[in-house]
């Protein structure tokens, strides 16, 4: 029974194969996690720079070039990580993130009360900057901000992006079901492939969901819109509905666990947004835009 399994190991046809794939799933996910970033134009540039000179010297028969070009892959290694240090910092820390100690029950009233303030400022049209922080503290990306360090609740939160107020003016940084600060600069977004339509608002919740794991959910002062970033990608738009499933699905611990498999075909395969819930997508209202990228 075991003689055909035997037979094949011994062989060794099956590691060419076995090869293979795994340098295709290196390369796919390597472009799955450079695409949209900032630093992709600057990877794209010097890899066409790259193999242009490499397809030069080999055709001229360049032997001091060719040395040359072999040596500098070990430098471009080091320039990846310095381009992509808050990138891979934020992947590092989703890796070695261990599950929240907050109950569902927590986590859904923290839900209930952004989901309350979104509504109330949306409908006066008071622009509002919300940060969820996760496993990375944001108070190291963030550029100021006033200690608050008080219950969450959608009067306070209101209370503080009321205009003319001392304090309303920036981000509010949210620890669990507490405000731990207030009037915080977020980094903006270095971004050139964005809408001119995004306002500073807009920008700062791109820009600080690009360096952290942070949840950010915006109001427009403009329109009174409700929109949400997450990893660099913007989601402008969104009903008071699809905001809960999303907060949701990411805060709310589940029930039943994911096995290692799963895990990695949702990091791999699916897009790193996750969808809004299947009834939300049975209504007749207009789905919201997506601005893409890290």
């Amino acid at each position: 029974m075991w003689e055909p399994f035997k037979s094949a190991i011994e062989t060794g046809w099956w590691q060419p194969p076995l090869e293979i794939l795994i340098l295709a799933l290196g390369f796919y996910s390597a472009f799955r996690f450079v695409r949209g970033t900032r630093g992709a134009p600057v990877v794209t540039g010097f890899l066409v720079v790259l193999l242009a000179l490499t397809i030069i010297t080999r055709l001229l028969n360049l032997v001091v070039l060719t040395a040359l070009l072999g040596n500098f892959f070990g430098f471009f290694a080091l320039a990846v990580l310095v381009i992509f240090q808050p990138e891979l910092r934020r992947l590092l820390a989703e890796l070695g993130n261990l599950p929240g100690l907050r109950g569902a029950h927590e986590q859904r009233e923290s839900i209930e009360v952004i989901i309350k303030t979104c509504e109330r400022l949306a409908e006066v049209k008071i622009g509002a900057l919300i940060a969820i922080e996760q496993s990375i503290q944001l108070q190291e990306a963030v550029e100021s901000g006033i200690p608050v360090d008080c219950d969450a609740t959608p009067e306070m939160l209101e209370t503080i992006f009321f205009p003319n107020n001392a304090i309303h003016d920036g981000g509010v940084i949210m620890k669990g079901d507490r405000i731990a600060f207030a009037a915080c600069i977020f980094p903006l977004t270095q971004r050139q492939d964005l809408s001119r339509s995004l306002g500073t608002r807009h920008r700062a919740a791109i820009g600080l969901t690009e360096e952290t794991d942070a949840i950010v959910v915006a109001v427009s002062e403009e329109s009174g819109a409700v929109s949400y970033a997450y990893k660099g990608h913007l989601t402008r738009g969104v009903t008071l509905e699809e905001l809960r499933a999303f907060l949701t699905s990411l805060l709310v611990p589940r029930t039943k666990t994911r096995g290692l498999a799963t895990w990695l075909r949702r990091r791999l395969v699916e897009e790193p947004v996750p969808a809004p819930a299947p009834a939300l997508l049975a209504k007749e209202d207009a789905k919201p835009e997506v601005t893409k990228g890290k």
